[in-house]
């Protein structure tokens, strides 16, 4: 009796079913791929079994006399079809999580799920209620243009979205521009629109039918790089090739912006009243480009200033010399370009007295530097602070074979401060990128200041922490903790350098 009824093929069938549901939808439900392969296994199966009894699911069923088992075959064909169309549709996801490009397969994805469901569907309604498919589609052919007229508009933006996915201007993770000016990052493209992730981190959602006949730009495409320009007019006070040569210090200075390809400077115009000169460049993103663009401003400022060169007006204004409107009493009785000017402007000693500056800057010493000259060796203890004057200087570090550029100074920064306040030595490499002219603050200068007024070690300590939070890719090989460093640890080294114990 038991081996009869294992022997019928609706019990075969209904056990099959059940094996196959729990295996690949409870037991295998987290594993993509492994559920993949019980789904092949059990449409396999489901043939094999089918075929056995004599059951071709893909041919209409013969007539049977039997309603049980005409109900039986149309279920069991029924199943086939789904599991056969669920089979395919897994083939597809998972080629395209093969290929790393879910989101951007989308729409195409979509497409051929809907294909497969609605050949499935049809193969249903020929084979399992043999329904004529030629006649079942002649006949609906005029509700489909009822239906085409109404849904016309999102019709539109469903085959323009299949072109645009097809033509590919663009991907997932591209930035454009449109004509009208809007731009933003491609996040989502469907069957309907695209989604842009703009600038000010708001979603723009445009119609595949507008954006397939509007003008883009794609900023990310052939490469993620992006160029960039600034414009910049200086009084022609000097030899044009001087100014183009200084901008080009400008540019080699610039963190933010790539070495490769080299930035260039194009002298556009030259007149009466100004040198224009176009600055070219470009960045790792177009997201770099703000960034870039500051960064250069700022150093327009500082390398103009260092070499005593004024900027000009707008076209067509009347440029007036203005180069004492925004300096203060001391900067006018000093001077412009002086020592005490770059001392003044260091942060490090922004908490010393007018008279305590004027005595660092009577005794600094100042150096030249030709181009590719090494100004310190990597670990190298320096007991000066230099300050750069004019040029640009990089600080490369070593690290096994690898040559790491950290960073490059421009006018007015400076570098040796952890050497002549903390005993460490450089992080890397300091090497003249162009010719450079630098003002040095020595051990012995600095001394009888501390000497004087002992507190200024507490000051200074607090300074030089903030410095090693903010930049501590420059105090790497200090022995220093780099976030949290407790001042007193800082002011305790100052003292013990320069031997102030006894005030304490």
């Amino acid at each position: 009796m038991t081996i009869a009824l294992l022997g019928d093929p609706i019990v075969q069938f209904c056990v099959l079913v059940v094996i196959g549901t729990f295996v690949s939808r409870i037991m295998l439900r987290h594993q993509r791929a492994g559920r993949l392969i019980g789904q092949i296994i059990f449409f396999v199966s489901l043939t094999v079994l089918l075929l056995y009894h004599g059951i071709i699911p893909y041919e209409p069923s013969p007539p049977q006399d039997s309603v049980t088992l005409r109900t039986f075959t149309g279920v069991a064909k029924i199943i086939w079809w789904v599991n056969g169309a669920w089979v395919l549709i897994a083939f597809v996801r998972l080629f395209l999580i093969f290929e790393r490009k879910p989101r951007e397969g989308r729409l195409l994805q979509d497409l051929i799920v809907g294909i497969i469901y609605l050949g499935a569907i049809l193969s249903i309604i020929g084979d399992v209620f043999s329904v004529p498919i030629g006649t079942l589609i002649a006949t609906s052919g005029v509700f489909a243009i009822i239906l085409g007229l109404a849904l016309q508009s999102t019709l539109s933006d469903v085959f323009s979205g299949i072109a645009l996915n097809l033509g590919r201007p663009y991907s997932v993770g591209d930035w454009i521009v449109l004509e009208n000016d809007v731009q933003g990052r491609v996040v989502e493209t469907n069957w309907r629109a695209t989604h842009l992730l703009n600038g000010t981190n708001d979603l723009v959602v445009i119609p595949n039918s507008v954006l397939a006949k509007t003008r883009l730009t794609n900023l990310s495409s052939p490469e993620e790089s992006h160029g960039a320009t600034v414009t910049v007019r200086v009084q022609p006070t000097t030899l044009p090739r001087v100014v183009a040569d200084l901008m080009q210090n400008v540019l080699i200075s610039c963190n933010s912006i790539l070495k490769v390809p080299e930035p260039s400077v194009a002298i556009i115009s030259i007149d009466g009243q100004a040198l224009e000169l176009l600055l070219s460049f470009r960045v790792r993103d177009m997201s770099m480009t703000m960034t870039a663009k500051n960064e250069i401003y700022d150093l327009l400022y500082r390398h103009s200033k260092a070499a005593g060169l004024k900027f000009a007006g707008p076209p067509g204004t009347i440029t007036v010399a203005a180069e004492h409107a925004t300096e203060t009493p001391a900067d006018q009785q000093h001077g412009p370009g002086t020592p005490w000017r770059l001392v003044s402007n260091i942060p490090l000693f922004s908490s010393l007295t007018e008279d305590e500056k004027e005595h660092l800057a009577s005794h600094m010493q100042r150096r030249t530097y030709r181009k590719d000259a090494v100004i310190a060796e990597q670990d190298a203890k320096l007991r000066a602070l230099t300050i750069v004057r004019s040029g640009v200087v990089s600080i490369t570090r070593r690290e096994g074979h690898r040559q790491i550029e950290l960073t490059r100074l421009a006018p007015g920064d400076y570098f040796g401060e952890s050497g002549l306040l903390m005993g460490s030595g450089e992080v890397g490499t300091v090497r003249a990128l162009t010719f450079v002219v630098t003002y040095e603050i020595g051990e012995d200068c600095l001394s009888p200041l501390l000497h004087d007024r002992p507190a200024l070690a507490e000051e200074l300590g607090a300074i030089m922490a903030k410095r090693i939070e903010a930049e501590h890719h420059l105090f790497a090989s200090t022995d220093v903790l780099v976030n949290g460093a407790p001042v007193s640890s800082l002011s305790s080294r100052i003292k013990h350098l320069f031997q102030l114990q006894q005030h304490d």
